[in-house]
This record gives structure tokens, sequence and C-alpha cells, in this order.
């Protein structure tokens, strides 16, 4: 049985194919499309999908949208009572939809000369669906949180076996994801999905305006959450979709945000100590909301596992600290646990809840996209004529822990890309963590980007004890862990500010080539770490080798790995 999943008109578009409830690919469309959060729909995500199964739209049993235009409908008419300006700022995108959604089997039918029947699940039970039915779990509490879906803002689960049972929601506009956004545009980082720079800055600050965050939103007593929605301006409909890419209007009222925290800070200006310690109070604020939720919904459940996905679940540093700060002890998040996960969720949820089959084995394997054969590789680079070396594993692998340990910077492209944010050694760049030069190296000359976000570190799964405190497996990099004091000296580079990493632990039976490369580091140097980072430059993570040879060719990297494939600029200028 095949189903498809497809997240669509909504930030972060993808498509996931189940087989037999297996999540066997799984993409997103802006890794075709290049343009970062496109919002429309994923033909080219569901295509590749198709085509690396070899079948055809024939022989899907349905398709899975994670929206559902009537989800707490008469919520929606009450708000449009009340809030006509606001609602009808939303009025397109989140509660009709019908502008999208009407056209959605026309379309699917125009690409692919058919369309099997479409279901319609909510976006957070979808949500709730891609971290239960994806986890290793028989039982557990499930949390999302994001921004906001289908009208609700978060939701609390209960999963057992192939079910799961709603046990509470929060409607919009009461919103953590909001909150953090507004924030977000208030520190002078106004695109969509900027959030990770200001959760990157505040370990920089301290939270001394804790008190006045926590004025404008707070855990409730009969509700899960309440606010001052009167330092939020909704007015603007808060999301718009323009030529597919998201669009966010001004979500906070300047006058009433600069009372409390001062000016806002205008893109391009100098980041001081005030806005260090306001990102700083922001995430200490959230931090003590998803803790609260959290622990309601263990007295809901009663359950000691928990699973968590939504746009708020990418906070990886509050992921970190879930299981110390609540009474849970074990903690499972996807590798996409925003909304391009909505696509896996959605196809889970109609497969497992909906035609109540046999839960499969957990989902503990992000490279679920696109790949490429040395065969594949060898004509890309002979079609652009460049010069090149094919060196076996063995070879390849000594050798770039020798060039890594001599501060050489790596472009590794291997295998299928990940599902998800994180680039996982498929898609990713590769450094010394020993190298203090490397973050400014890295931020400045390849990857453009802010002078303080960090780096983090890819760790071999059997020595994470040895350098973190109250080690956590974390196979998707969705977990912040602090770095035991005594070795931290020894990684600099991956060690941030407050002496926390944002880790991944490298399994070798899950990722056996990169635990063979940061084996040959460790042998090398007795450090089994490298630093990882996303294979990009401004722009999504590179997916086809060609754009990973064009990000080699404008930045500064030193060498190009493409499966067995090796180039460096020494032999590419000669």
């Amino acid at each position: 049985m095949y189903v498809i999943g497809i997240n669509a008109f909504h930030a972060d578009s993808s498509a996931a194919l189940l087989k037999n409830g297996e999540v066997i690919f799984a993409t997103e469309e802006e890794r075709f499309e290049r343009i970062k959060h496109w919002a429309g729909l994923p033909l080219r995500s569901i295509k590749f999908c198709l085509e690396s199964e070899g079948i055809s739209m024939n022989q899907v049993d349905s398709i899975c949208i994670g929206r559902d235009p009537k989800a707490k409908l008469p919520n929606k008419i009450w708000y449009l009572i009340r809030r006509p300006i606001s609602a009808f700022g939303m009025f397109r995108q989140r509660f009709s939809n019908k502008n999208d959604l009407g056209n959605l089997e026309q379309e699917i039918r125009s690409y692919f000369g058919n369309c099997p029947p479409i279901r319609y699940i909510e976006h957070h039970r979808a949500h709730l669906a891609s971290a239960f039915f994806s986890s290793p779990f028989d039982e557990a509490a499930i949390l999302s949180i994001d921004g906001s879906g289908d009208f609700s803002t978060l939701m609390i689960g209960k999963g057992k076996g192939n079910q799961i049972e709603v046990l509470e929601s929060q409607d919009f506009p009461v919103s953590i994801g909001l909150v953090y956004s507004a924030f977000t545009q208030f520190l002078g980082f106004p695109h969509y999905g900027d959030e990770y720079k200001v959760m990157g800055l505040s370990p920089y600050g301290s939270p001394v305006y804790l008190e006045q965050l926590r004025e404008l939103v707070w855990l409730g007593n009969s509700k899960l959450l309440e606010w001052d929605e009167s330092f939020f301006d909704l007015d603007g409909g808060v999301i718009s979709y323009v030529n597919n890419m998201p669009l966010v209007s001004q979500l906070f009222r300047e006058e009433k945000f600069e009372k409390l925290f001062g000016k806002k800070r205008i893109t391009g200006e100098a980041i001081n100590k005030r806005h260090q310690d306001i990102a700083a109070s922001l995430q200490k604020g959230v931090e003590e909301l998803i803790f609260g939720l959290a622990e309601r919904a263990y007295e809901l459940t009663g359950i000691e596992k928990l699973t968590v996905a939504g746009g708020v679940a990418q906070n990886s540093v509050a992921n970190g600290k879930l299981l110390q700060n609540t009474s849970f002890k074990e903690l499972y998040i996807p590798s996409a646990g925003h909304d391009a996960g909505i696509a896996m969720g959605a196809a889970q949820y109609e497969y497992f809840q909906l035609q109540n089959k046999e839960r499969v084995l957990p989902l503990f394997n992000a490279n679920l996209g696109i790949s490429f054969t040395n065969k594949e590789i060898q004509v890309v680079l002979d079609e652009m004529n460049l010069s090149y070396e094919f060196i076996e594993d063995d070879s390849l692998f000594s050798y770039l822990a020798r060039e890594i340990a001599e501060s050489r910077v790596v472009g590794f492209f291997d295998g299928s890309a990940e599902f998800g944010p994180r680039a996982l050694g498929s898609r990713s760049i590769l450094a010394d963590p020993r190298n203090p030069h490397a973050q400014s190296l890295l931020n400045e000359k390849i990857k453009k980007r802010e002078s303080f976000r960090p780096f983090a570190p890819s760790i071999l799964e059997e020595y994470g004890s040895e350098y973190f405190e109250e080690y956590q497996f974390t196979p998707f990099m969705e977990r912040v862990l602090v770095i035991k004091e005594e070795k931290r000296v020894l990684i600099p580079a991956v060690t941030h500010v407050d002496g926390s990493g944002r880790l991944q632990s490298v399994k070798k039976e899950l990722r056996p080539r990169y635990h063979q490369l940061i084996s040959e580091f460790y042998k090398l140097t007795g450090i089994p770490i490298l630093i990882n980072t996303s294979f990009n430059e401004n722009e999504p993570v590179v997916n086809i080798p060609q754009e990973a040879i064009d990000c080699f060719l404008r930045t500064d990297l030193d060498i190009l790995v493409l499966g067995n494939y090796l180039l460096t600029k020494t032999t590419m200028n000669q």
C-alpha cells in the first residue's frame, strides 16, 4: 500500500511516500526550487518520490495533505465575528483555503495523469503523527507547538499503538511561535524562519527582561496559554504567500514593545548587549512555557515518554533541557519537526490512525531524499570538464581526516539527502573542531552569515557520554547539550559561548561512511568529533552534484567530495 503525504500551499512545502507504513522517501520542495521555505504545491517532490520507487500515481492509494479547512470551523467563525479585521487577513490562508485547495485534484491530475483520493488531515494532528508514529514508543505523550495551523497553535495528545487521542489544544491567536517570531522581527531579523538566529544569539546575553516577557505571555489556569494581545498586531493576517514565498507581516506593536524593551533593532544595525539580553530573556521565557506545557502533557497522560513536533520543536536549546526540567524520562523528535514534517505525518495519520494498520519500525534514518551513484556523479564531472580523482573509501577517509586535521574545510556530498533542516553528514561542510578560528572562518568566508552563529559537533555515538553532560542520543541534531567543562578546551570551534553544543550522534549502523570518516579523524587526533554545518551559502542545502560543485567553486572550501570522487582547488587551478 502506497500513501503520499504532502505539505502544500504552506511554508516548507514537502512530500513523503509511505510503503506499507514505512517512510521510504521524503523531501522538501525548496531543494528543487532553490528558494528557502518555498510554499506552493510540491509537484517536483511528489515526482521524486514516485520515480525513486519506480511507480506511477496510478499505484498510489491516497494523497494526504496536512491541512483541513473544516477543522475548528465554529471557532473560526466566532473569531471572525469578534475580530473581523484580523480575521480578514487570515481568511484566505488559514480559514477557507479555497483558492489553493479547490484546484488541488485538478493540478495533480494534470501533472501526473491521475489523482487518487485526497485526504485532509488537520495540521497539528499531522504533527502529532509525525512524532509518535516515527518514534520507538508504543505509548507516549505527544506535544505539537508552532505558530499556527488550522486555527490551532498547540496540541497535546496521547499515542498508544496505532492510535492518537487529542487531549487539549490551543486556539489561534495565542501562540508561542508567534511570540518568538514577533521578537525575532523586533531584533531586526525580518524573514520567515529567522527564529534560529535569535536562539543562536541568546547565550550571549542575560535574561534581564524575563519579567517583562512574562507580562506578554504566560501559562494559563483554565487555558493552556494566555497573552496580552495588545502587544501583538494580527491585523495583517500574520503570514501571506507571494509567488510561493512566505511573508510575515509585522507581528508586534512597536510602541508597546519599545516601552518595555527599548528601541527596536534595525536590520543591519550592530548587535549590542541589550539585543543579546532580549534574546536571552525570550529564550528563557519560551523554555519555561515549553516545560510547563510538557508537564501538562505528563499530567494528562501519566506517561514518561514524550514525542515533540511543530516549528517550536526546532528549538534545540529547549529540547536539550526537556528531560531535566519535566517528569519525562525519554524523548523522541523527528528529523523534520517543522512544517515539512507534516507531509510525513499526514500520510502516517492516514495509514495508522485511519486505516488501523500495525506500526512499523521507528524512524532513525533521515536520509530519505535524492541520491546519486558514483557513475552518475562521474557523468556530471565529465560534462563540466572538471579535474577529479576517484578514491576508495579506506584511502579517501584517511586522506580527508589528515586534511581536516590540517585545517582544510571539506564539502561532503554523500548518499541520500537528509529530510529536515539539519545536514547530518550527507550534504555537509566539515572542519576541525579543535581549530579556534574555524567558527569565524566558516561564517565569514563560506557560509556568509552572522559571526555569532554556532556550529554543530558530529560525535561518534560511543563517545557521547565522554564529552556531554547528561548525554542523550541525538541522531537528528535536534538537541543542545552541555559539553563537559574539561572537554571544551579541546573542541573550541563547536563549544558555544555558554559551554553547549547542538550535537549529532553518529551511529555506525545508521551512517557507516560518515562514522568511518570521524573514526579516522579520531585515530589521528584523539577527538571523535567533526564540525558539521549544512552544505550551502545563503540558499537551500545543496541537493544535486551541480549545486555542490557551484558552491565549492564560489566559496573558500578547500576540498569537495562527491561520493568517491575528490576535487581540490589546487588540482582544479592547475
